[in-house]
């Protein structure tokens, strides 16, 4: 099982388009996310993320190259893992629900929580707008663009994204996480993880293969 630790660093109001910068200057090393899990999709771009935490929210930073972009998701909650996609999973509580926050390259993002895939419940639009993005490719939706680029995303998740509990503080907590990297309708179709998911088919839904963060 792999895994992190997350540096507690202080700051007041963040926004998404500083956090490179912020994360710059607190030595925030950056992570892979490189595991092909599966061989029907070989395909690996080069990915990494860093994260840090203030008193009241996640700071997370991905970095891609890959050989093709996609940003048709026009709008929050829609099929964004369908376009150029980054994503965190991750159990907050430690009681079994889970949380996916996933955001493709314009910056629409999705939010899901429950205990299983099924049945997942949608965050509302009033909790997505808590959440600060910030891509380097800006925020129009286009169809796939062929040829290889390099792209960023940024977020300030606020604790308070994680709607169906009421956190106030991580401090000295370790939870359950994954980070990941997908593009379901990419001319080269990929699913790359942190932490390894050894199961049959494609599928970030697994809990039960998320990696330990310690959190500061």
């Amino acid at each position: 099982m792999n895994e992190l630790n997350i540096k507690k660093i202080c700051a007041g109001d963040i926004r998404a388009k500083d956090i490179p910068s912020i994360l710059d200057k607190e030595n925030i090393v950056y992570n892979r996310i490189d595991n092909v899990n599966w061989k029907e999709y070989p395909y690996r771009p080069d990915v990494s993320f860093r994260i840090a935490h203030t008193e009241n929210s996640f700071l997370l930073h991905y970095k891609v190259t890959e050989d093709s972009i996609r940003a048709v998701a026009a709008h929050d909650n829609g099929p964004v893992w369908e376009d150029a996609c980054v994503e965190f999973f991750s159990v907050p509580a430690g009681d079994g629900i889970y949380y996916n926050i996933e955001c493709n390259c314009a910056g629409r993002l999705l939010i899901g929580a429950g205990p299983q895939r099924e049945g997942r419940q949608r965050a509302p639009q009033e909790i997505l707008d808590t959440v600060q993005r910030w891509t380097s490719l800006g925020e129009n939706p286009f169809e796939e663009k062929v040829g290889e680029c390099s792209w960023e995303a940024a977020l300030a998740i606020p604790y308070s994204a994680f709607f169906l509990h009421d956190i106030n503080s991580l401090d000295g907590r370790s939870i359950r996480a994954n980070f990941y990297k997908c593009g379901d309708l990419l001319q080269k179709p990929h699913f790359l993880s942190w932490n390894p998911i050894p199961v049959e088919k494609p599928d970030f839904h697994r809990p039960d293969h998320f990696g330990l963060v310690n959190i500061e």
